[in-house]
């Protein structure tokens, strides 16, 4: 078995080396092709030095403030070249990428015009705003100009393989611990090489690396042009979908420019992933896409390969349904991911949300497990990743890191070191955190001169007002409260070396983490883990302020500090609470937080996540239509001549008689049911139990003329046993009035704006009826509105609203199908003069019907001799068999059980 890890960028990239670019990286692999370069490259830019806490730079923001360079650095590169990258990242590679334009001096330059023209994307007032930042230094970049030599000296330079320094390091790491547990199982990425393609396509060199890559590294590689994967990724991507799955609606006329010609850059960068899954991928091999970059990449495999195991996991928060039902796409985006037997998220509050907006938007059934689809069932989990500790306890040992610590000790001794490292944008909430700490030392007035806040802000993409304001406090911070020997904030708008971060994480009183929203938040994980005292002589035990937005803070049962980002008192006073702590405290928080990081590692998220979708691959196979065998009428019939007693549960819409309207009452039954029904009920040995949605007078009108049989109606709420005139309601009654009480105005509420619908009020559950509606389509929109408010209010009283054909209905979560069918069963079990049920048949054919067979298939496993469970119809289902024919099939199998009686 195969695993193809699916994420935009490899873990690997290409480095080509020109005259006057970087020296080689020792120890890595150096490929060449087998020409000069034509003519010479152009002088590359110098490699600048390692970012330092010390060393001074131009772009040390106290006490000047930044300007955005004139050529910004490509998204594909880094400023200086040649940073080492972090290895325990986590995120997509907006966390640690830089602008989408200019290029690294070894790696070539994009051919992409970035859309969309000046003229759809800007309006006047955004010019006007665009001009004023220009006033504040912030400048607006224009654009490169390329040559032909370029491209002519990339296609035939000089190249190397090396770790690539963007894309999502947690799963990176994840990755290669669990090939460090389990080296037998194969591994293949897939993803882009993150760089601008354009200047070696159709070039030797372009063979060659994409072969190297396959054969040496196990990796595929997925080309495509520059201008669409600039669309896809700094328009669509970064514009569109990382605003609003963080909860920042995109402003108009931004969304509305981009969205209109991006999505179609999205559209063929994810159509180029399944291309390449599609035609490497073999029978057994496991699919596991990643992050929200390809979110349609799971529905386009599965169109194609519809037997195909696929896992799809997002690493990013998933919002409420009501921030996501803006996308324009949103339809397309689902059924995309829907594509999948198993989407996974960070923490439970994803999974809700994405269930809710399921439900919402497509009006299909939701569940705790998962979604209900027509034609198979998708599982849904909930699964935190985590940092690998064997990796980062050997790169703690590194001498870089001994030698900082010795350095950070005797500058900041002393002091109390408060620690952050975020990305410059809105979401990180850099700008909360300094207000917070600038209220903090007004505050407490006394720790002014003790206590420092260390800043490492990396660059974003986008540079406006942003880095302008952020600048200005800490200008303001430092100006009212520095000396000659004391600085209360350390701001650094760059990133630093990998030794430097993890000494600062050792040697910090506390962390301090304000995101806005945050999938999850692995520095807080390296922190917990580099305050355990082997890399100082003590252990340091500093304290963790963590928002409450992130998903970590899930995960740590309020043993941090949990913070709302928005509110700075509350931010100040933790601040305030964790360094006047005490010892014994912080040590009984920090083991609780240190347990969780330890259980919560890369490579247990990483082999769990493989492990469940293996097993509801399994799960979802036996319920597929193609895999359940047609009925046997043969074997079912020895098996009813060879049994004492037998029970039949039957559904009656759909499976006993053709499907007629609900919200009407049918005055006559087809005489062949009501024929067929009479001749098993004669034989005393079977008892029969007729159950569906009707109300108990609508079914004691159709089986009048059927003695001695049981009837389950409303789904479960009633039950009248075989041998009696009277009906057991299941449902408390006073408890359906409450919740009655609460459903009607929304449905009221609904009905008022949907012309053409209508509602029907049973014993113990409402259908609200748009199959006759005005406008179909916005009915069905107002239908799923209905459900959404229904549930969502409605939780707590236990009644859900279930989508049917051209209806919803809202009925009670306790009282059910199977509990009525179980009902019924434990009855006749305890007649202990009768003999046990040793044949039990149950038939049906709607969703409802699901839950049935699940119990009673396990009953066949536990308590009763022979069970036989039968689907009606072309959809996934739990039953042992399908019948064919239709209603017709079912009455021809009832007819001849009953000829042997």
């Amino acid at each position: 078995m195969t695993v193809f890890i699916c994420s935009l960028f490899l873990p690997k990239t290409v480095y080509f080396n020109l005259p006057g670019s970087p020296q080689d990286r020792p120890g890595l692999e150096r490929r060449t092709t087998t020409t000069l370069p034509v003519h010479p490259p152009k002088p590359a830019v110098p490699t600048e030095a390692t970012p330092s806490l010390f060393t001074p730079r131009p772009d040390f923001t106290p006490p000047q403030t930044p300007t955005y360079e004139e050529n910004q650095p490509d998204f594909f590169g880094n400023e200086d070249g040649f940073r080492v990258p972090f290895p325990h990242d986590l995120g997509s590679p907006t966390d640690n990428s830089t602008s989408a334009w200019g290029g690294r001096a070894n790696q070539p330059r994009s051919h992409a015009n970035s859309p969309p023209p000046k003229a759809i994307s800007e309006h006047a007032r955004t010019l006007e705003k665009a001009r004023e930042l220009g006033r504040q230094g912030v400048i607006q970049p224009k654009p490169l100009v390329r040559s032909e030599s370029h491209d002519r000296v990339f296609s035939n330079a000089h190249w190397k393989v090396v770790d690539a320094d963007q894309g999502n390091g947690g799963l990176r790491n994840a990755a290669l611990a669990a090939a460090r547990e389990y080296p037998d199982r194969d591994h293949i990425w897939v993803g882009t090489l993150g760089m601008p393609t354009d200047a070696i396509e159709g070039t030797q060199q372009k063979e060659e690396i994409e072969d190297t890559l396959a054969t040496e590294h196990d990796m595929l590689t997925v080309f495509c042009p520059d201008k669409v994967f600039d669309g896809h990724y700094n328009h669509f991507c970064k514009q569109i979908l990382w605003p609003v799955f963080h909860y920042q609606i995109p402003d108009n006329p931004k969304s509305k420019a981009y969205e209109d010609h991006s999505w179609k850059y999205y559209v063929n960068v994810n159509r180029a992933f399944a291309d390449k899954i599609i035609k490497n991928w073999k029978r057994g091999d496991v699919v596991w896409i990643h992050d929200y970059h390809l979110l349609l990449v799971p529905g386009m495999v599965r169109e194609k390969l519809p037997e195909a195991q696929i896992g799809f996991f997002l690493h990013v928060a998933f919002p409420s349904s009501e921030v996501f039902r803006c996308l324009a796409v949103r339809k397309e985006l689902l059924e995309g991911i829907l594509g999948a037997n198993l989407i996974g998220f960070q923490i439970e509050e994803y999974t809700r949300h994405f269930l809710q907006t399921c439900s919402r938007i497509l009006s299909v059934e939701a569940t705790p497990e998962g979604i209900h689809l027509e034609d198979r069932f998708v599982d849904v989990t909930n699964l935190a990743i985590g940092i690998d500790p064997v990796s980062l306890n050997k790169h703690r040992l590194d001498e870089n890191v001994a030698r900082w610590l010795s350095i950070l000790k005797e500058r900041y001794q002393g002091k109390k070191l408060i620690v952050a490292r975020d990305k410059l944008d809105l979401i990180r909430g850099v700008r909360q955190k300094l207000l917070s700490y600038e209220l903090f030392l007004k505050k407490y007035p006394e720790w002014s001169g003790n206590t420092i806040l260390i800043q490492v802000a990396l660059s974003a993409s986008e540079k406006g007002n942003l880095d302008v304001t952020v600048s200005d406090i800490v200008s303001r911070v430092n100006s009212k409260r520095s000396n000659l020997a004391y600085q209360p904030v350390v701001y650094l708008k760059q990133d630093i070396d990998y030794a430097q971060y993890l000494a600062l994480l050792a040697i910090a009183d506390v962390l301090m983490i304000t995101s806005q929203r945050e999938g999850m938040n692995l520095t807080s994980h390296e922190y917990l883990f580099c305050q355990d005292g082997s890399m100082i002589s003590e252990k340091k035990h500093g304290s963790l302020i963590l928002s409450e937005f992130t998903g970590t803070a899930s995960l740590f049962n309020k043993n941090e500090l949990s913070i709302n980002p928005w509110d700075y008192h509350q931010c100040a006073d933790a601040i305030q609470q964790a360094l006047k702590m005490s010892d014994e405290e912080k040590k009984e928080r920090w083991e609780k937080l240190y347990g969780a990081v330890a259980h919560h590692t890369g490579s247990l998220w990483f082999n769990e996540f493989l492990s469940r979708l293996d097993t509801v691959y399994k799960e979802q196979n036996k319920r597929d239509q193609t895999a359940v065998p047609r009925l046997s009428i043969q074997t079912l019939s020895a098996k009813y001549k060879n049994s004492e007693r037998r029970l039949f549960i039957l559904d009656y819409e759909g499976t006993l008689v053709s499907w007629g309207p609900l919200n009407q009452i049918i005055p006559v039954s087809p005489q062949r049911t009501l024929d067929i029904l009479n001749d098993l009920v004669l034989d005393e040995r079977n008892t029969v139990y007729i159950m569906s949605g009707r109300r108990p007078e609508e079914l004691e009108r159709v089986f009048r003329r059927v003695p001695n049989i049981g009837l389950i109606a409303e789904n479960g709420c009633f039950v009248k046993e075989f041998y009696s005139d009277e009906w057991a309601e299941m449902a408390d009654q006073e408890e359906t009035k409450k919740w009655k009480d609460s459903v009607r105005p929304i449905l009221t509420y609904f009905l008022e704006r949907t012309p053409g619908a209508e509602i029907e009020e049973r014993h113990c559950s409402i259908l609200f009826h748009y199959k006759d509606a005005e406008d179909p389509e916005l009915a069905a929109r107002q239908a799923a509105e209905c459900a959404s408010h229904v549930n969502d209010a409605c939780e707590s009283q236990r009644v859900h609203a279930v989508p049917m054909e051209h209806s919803i209905a809202v009925e009670p979560v306790d009282w059910t199908k199977k509990t009525a069918a179980g009902k019924v069963f434990d009855m006749l079990s305890s007649e202990k003069e009768l003999k046990p049920v040793d044949f039990l048949m149950v038939v049906g054919d709607g969703r409802e019907d699901e839950k049935v067979f699940k119990w009673a298939n396990w009953l066949g496993k536990e308590k009763v001799k022979e069970v036989t469970t039968v689907s009606v119809g072309s959809r996934s289902t739990e039953a042992t068999a399908t019948v064919t024919h239709g209603v017709s099939g079912v009455l021809t199998c009832l007819q001849r059980l009953a000829a042997q009686s």
